[in-house]
């Protein structure tokens, strides 16, 4: 029933499986160019999504600063008011007091990044109830400065010459941040000598609202001369994603190149298949069998190399990501994303093309050739 119905297919079925030798090896060149792609794709991808999940809180924070160029030491209210007009509905600002000094404990001495805010929830809760959203007395210490300094609440510290109870420890930074809470102490700002603000933080709800908050502030407040000086890594992380984009399209330039000598194979495999059954095609021709019908059995092997080689590539190629994944710090749901899918199916419809143009000229070539020259031999 099948022959009739689809006689090309039954009799490229057969061609192929008289010379199974040579045709696994072509079906093999389409195997190895299929599975570079989608390994080297789904591996770049999945390093693209894990970077920028673990930078993307980055991304997030506004940071502005006295400018060099001024000669300030300390942002003043003007500067302030202009940054909460920016982050207006687009995150929370948080004035920033900082210095340097050492800090001891009943486990010695350290030198720490000491903070002050009246919000330290804000900046530097993480996510954590413990870190109260307003501080007016105690010390908050890191959890890196606790352990060295044996720390927890209820403990003293001496900050300078001031000593202070230990009213709670902040929670280990996850990733990277621009300040370092980890070896910090957040006091209440009246406990420094000047109200000057050193920094102003904005927490941005989303990195589109960081970029447009960094805009605003220069727009208000450097528009006549350089006043301060706003630090959004938003641009930092669009150079990263850039990075790997051309990343990805290199690793996958090099897999194609694969891929077209594959495609150079089947089309050796079909010329040396029409070469020896010359004299078959010429019967066939000769005793009614139209081009057409000939033409459409050698393209259908030239397909059914890279249908069987391009599924046995895109299936090894995501086997072996997955399983890199699982044996490496490469997270399992950054290969699993929804988008992903389309590289090995992208990859396979480019192996079966590869193949289908690589038998298109050989497929010509023997449909065309008058049936006395390929009686002839």
């Amino acid at each position: 029933m099948s022959d009739r119905r689809f006689p090309a297919l039954s009799l490229a079925t057969r061609n192929l499986s008289r010379q199974r030798l040579r045709a696994a090896l072509a079906a093999l060149g389409i195997v190895i160019g299929v599975f570079a792609v989608v390994t080297l794709g789904l591996l770049g991808n999945a390093l693209s999504v894990a970077a920028q999940e673990e930078l993307g809180g980055l991304g997030d924070q506004v940071i502005v600063s006295p400018a060099e160029e001024s000669g300030r030491e300390t942002l003043d209210s003007r500067d302030v008011a202009a940054v909460r007009r920016a982050a207006d509905g687009r995150g929370t600002v948080v004035p920033l007091q900082s210095t340097g000094g050492t800090v001891r404990g009943t486990g010695g001495q350290s030198f720490a990044q000491i903070y002050g805010t009246e919000n330290p929830q804000a900046l530097f809760g993480n996510g954590s109830g413990a870190v109260p959203s307003s501080h007016r007395q105690g010390a908050l210490v890191g959890s890196g400065l606790a352990d060295d300094l044996n720390l927890r609440p209820g403990s003293t510290i001496t900050v300078e010459q001031n000593e202070y109870r230990v009213v709670g420890v902040l929670p280990p930074v996850e990733g990277i941040s621009p300040l370092q809470p980890d070896s910090a102490v957040v006091l209440p700002p009246s406990e420094f000598a000047s109200d000057g603000v050193s920094q102003v933080v904005v927490r941005a709800n989303s990195p589109e609202d960081a970029r447009a908050v960094a805009g605003g502030v220069r727009d208000q407040l450097n528009s006549r001369q350089q006043r301060v000086s706003v630090f959004s890594l938003t641009s930092v992380l669009d150079r990263i994603s850039e990075f790997f984009n051309l990343l990805n399209g290199f690793l996958l330039a090099i897999a194609g190149i694969s891929l077209v000598v594959a495609g150079v194979s089947i089309f050796n495999v079909m010329l040396m298949t029409v070469a020896e059954r010359r004299g078959e095609i010429g019967v066939l021709r000769a005793v009614g069998i139209h081009r057409k019908q000939v033409l459409r059995t050698l393209l259908v092997e030239a397909t059914l190399l890279g249908v069987v080689g391009g599924a046995v590539g895109a299936l090894l190629g995501t086997a072996t990501v997955v399983v890199v994944a699982t044996q490496t710090e490469l997270p399992l749901w950054a290969v699993l994303q929804p988008g992903n899918v389309f590289v090995p199916l992208g990859a396979f419809a480019f192996g079966v093309l590869i193949a289908l143009v690589g038998g298109l000229y050989p497929a010509y070539r023997a449909a065309w050739e008058p049936p006395v020259e390929a009686l002839r031999g």
